[in-house]
């Protein structure tokens, strides 16, 4: 019998101690240590699985390699039906990739992929589901409305047993739901533990880089948001994806964290229905209210999200202060950097917002991390602080220094052609954005301002 033992994990980053400690020394976080059970060496644990016989190949042989003697070929990748998810891969499903999706419970994470899985032909697909039984599975996908010949499903949580079946099924594209409901023999804790994920984790990578198949492992997040395990899974995977959204609001967000093969900062936009997860082709038009009369407080900003354009809709409401301290509420912005902006308007536009309280809100429950906003924002604060609505058909695209200046941001041609499209006759931009402004032919009339005042001299 092989002798068991105990040792103890920091539950934030995996860190392993014989003993239990108060602070983490590799991640000084305080009180994350848990005692598992670990076996070590002994007779009875079984060897690795051998993939050397699936993929009929001899086994690659580990030998040191000049790097001019390495092929550069194109990474092969699985084209699937949903264009977002193709977007936030950076072109699709590449061969032999471990792809991460991590988000909060009910967000969709388990139609989404059941729903890509269905839709994929030519493509051998196996669900494996450790949370549901065939029956649910088999509901939800009459609810989607999809049939796949070629897809299978699997409800097991011990590894060993599910590397038997694949070995026997050889699929193309394997789905996990979830990795922190697996269990291996090889470690004697009980599922969700932070090294029962670890090696569950490193089975995976070792099946999906050793055989050349595409492995997604949906994955749950903790209750402060970060993905739930040590964070050495997230280092262990090529491509990490956030699922995030509101559940009061139809609109999903995907989200790129870490990618290998394309880039960090892709977004897919979905539509949660009846019928699953619908993929939003012009995110711009669900993300401006359509109005018939003009309202004071609102402005539309033209951002970037990635690679693509989007505009949005900035709304703010600026009252008199009842109570002592004003308020300062934001919802999809950063509240520091409303601060920041206020400031700049009360040092070199002499507006008094000391006493009012200030509400901002971004339409449509997305959060917005690009710069470029603060134009919109800014225009949105004086139109409310006036009273007076912006005209319809204007849109914004700048950031906002300290000493009052607006200035350049990337990509501006993407934004206007955007704002173009969209029927805006009239796009607000910086002064300092140099010679390539020249060159563009556009439709729309670009109005290059320089400081604060002299937007408010435009506007108002």
């Amino acid at each position: 019998m092989s002798k068991i033992k105990t040792a103890f994990f920091c539950q934030h980053c995996g860190y392993e101690s014989p003993k239990w400690l108060g602070k983490c020394p590799s991640c000084e976080q305080w009180n994350g240590f848990v005692e598992e059970l670990i076996t070590k060496g002994g007779s009875e644990q079984k060897e690795k699985e051998n993939w050397s016989v699936y993929t009929d190949d001899q086994a690659k042989r580990s030998k040191t390699i000049s790097i001019n003697e390495v092929s550069s070929a194109e990474e092969k990748r699985i084209v699937t039906a949903d264009a977002e998810l193709n977007r936030v891969l950076g072109g699709g499903i590449v061969a032999g990739s471990l792809v991460l999706v991590a988000g909060e419970p009910g967000i969709g994470k388990s139609t989404l992929f059941l729903q890509n899985g269905l839709m994929l032909k030519g493509v051998r697909t196996l669900y494996i589901s450790g949370e549901e039984s065939e029956q649910q599975i088999k509901m939800r996908a009459e609810r989607l409305g999809v049939t796949h010949d070629d897809f299978f499903l699997l409800t097991e949580t011990q590894t060993q047993q599910i590397f038997k079946e694949i070995k026997k099924l050889r699929p193309g594209l394997v789905i996990v739901d979830s990795i922190q409901t697996l269990q291996s023999a090889f470690v004697e804790s009980s599922p969700g533990s932070v090294s029962q994920i670890r090696e569950c984790a490193a089975e995976w990578q070792r099946f999906a880089k050793e055989t050349g198949t595409p492995v997604f492992l949906i994955g749950h997040i903790t209750k402060d948001g970060s993905i739930a395990g040590p964070k050495i899974l997230e280092h262990m995977v090529d491509t990490v994806l956030q699922f995030e959204g509101d559940r009061h609001y139809a609109y999903r967000i995907l989200r790129t964290l870490k990618n290998r093969f394309g880039s960090t900062a892709e977004l897919g936009i979905y539509e949660m229905t009846s019928q699953g997860m619908r993929p939003v082709r012009n995110p711009s038009e669900i993300l401006i209210t359509q109005k018939e009369e003009a309202l004071s407080g609102i402005a539309i900003a033209a951002t970037m999200e990635g690679m693509r354009p989007l505009l949005i809709e900035a709304q703010a409401l600026v009252t008199q202060s009842v109570y002592g301290t004003p308020q300062r509420t934001v919802s999809g912005f950063d509240l520091r950097r409303l601060q920041l902006l206020l400031a700049v308007l009360e040092k070199r536009g002499g507006f008094h917002f000391g006493m009012k309280d200030v509400f901002v809100n971004i339409a449509g429950g997305i959060k917005v991390e690009d710069p470029s906003i603060d134009l919109a924002i800014v225009s949105a604060l004086l139109s409310s602080y006036e009273d007076v609505p912006i005209p319809q058909g204007l849109c914004f695209a700048g950031e906002v220094g300290l000493s009052g200046e607006i200035r350049a941001v990337n990509r501006i041609e993407q934004r206007i052609a955007e704002a173009e499209k969209l029927g805006f006759d009239t796009i607000i931009v910086s002064r300092y954005h140099g010679k390539g402004m020249e060159k563009m032919s556009s439709q729309i009339r670009v109005v290059p301002l320089a400081k604060v005042e002299e937007l408010y001299q435009f506007l108002f």
